[in-house]
């Protein structure tokens, strides 16, 4: 049995979440990028011993579209999965129960969901420093049940739960769209690891909006922290979700 991660992790907090399960299966762990732009998604194809871990932030209470589009090339060959979705502390929403539905469309089965939360990917005050230990401990709780679950040579079909509602909540667009500010020198990092290929290295300044996906991605790895979101927006957005975010959420298991 071969072990496959897919993640989509734009600014490394879904890609921590993944990884502390992961590190509790024995063997090694062959890693899928959806982030990766250059990658041929359609010649990914696992075979049926296998077992995935595919997991991806929740964007507005939704699968990000452009992991799902990427994830959706993939042939799933009947391997079984966990699927796993993490967000910033306000709510996953329709998140899991559309990625059943992607990963199954693929030709995955899956025998476990897991929500948990990553410091906030555009307000960084909300969950901030997750996954902590506290996090870590539970997840690696969750992470020998599924395995367990990975190992029966017969597991039971997909009885369980996942929460969320069909027809999906409407996605909402790219609101905040990163620019950069007077202290970029032009070095090229953010256009090289966009995943939506937004920003153009012949005009560093601004993304494509109609590309942009907000993940923040070339915020988070500018060497000389020269792009931002529109300070006033990301306030206003701050403000309104300070009722939603202040409590804190935990991480949830469904098998």
């Amino acid at each position: 049995m071969a072990l496959v991660q897919i993640v989509f992790s734009p600014t490394g907090g879904t890609g921590k979440v993944a990884d502390i399960i992961a590190e509790e299966w024995e063997g090694p762990v062959t890693c899928v990028d959806l982030s990766d732009g250059k990658t041929d998604f359609s010649k990914i194809k696992l075979e049926q011993r296998d077992a995935a871990l595919i997991a991806v932030p929740s964007y507005g209470g939704r699968v990000p579209e452009l992991a799902a589009k990427r994830l959706m090339k993939i042939n799933g060959n009947k391997a079984k999965c966990v699927i796993v979705c993490v967000y910033g502390n306000r709510a996953y929403e329709d998140t899991l129960i559309e990625m059943q539905d992607i990963v199954e469309s693929c030709g995955f089965h899956t025998i476990a969901a897991v929500s948990a939360i990553a410091e906030h990917s555009i307000i960084h005050q909300y969950a901030a420093g997750r996954p902590d230990e506290s996090d870590a401990e539970k997840l690696r709780g969750f992470a020998k049940k599924i395995y367990r679950k990975f190992m029966d040579d017969e597991p039971s079909a997909s009885e369980f739960e996942i929460p969320g509602n069909r027809p999906y909540r409407k996605a909402g667009g790219a609101g905040l769209v990163p620019k950069a500010t007077k202290e970029c020198v032009s070095c090229g990092l953010c256009a090289k690891n966009c995943p939506a290929q937004a920003i153009s290295k012949d005009s560093l300044k601004t993304a494509d909006s109609k590309k942009c996906i907000s993940c923040m991605r070339c915020v988070a790895i500018c060497p000389q922290s020269a792009r931002k979101a529109n300070g006033a927006l990301v306030s206003a957005a701050a403000l309104a979700l300070k009722k939603a975010c202040s409590e804190r959420k935990e991480a949830e298991l469904f098998y």
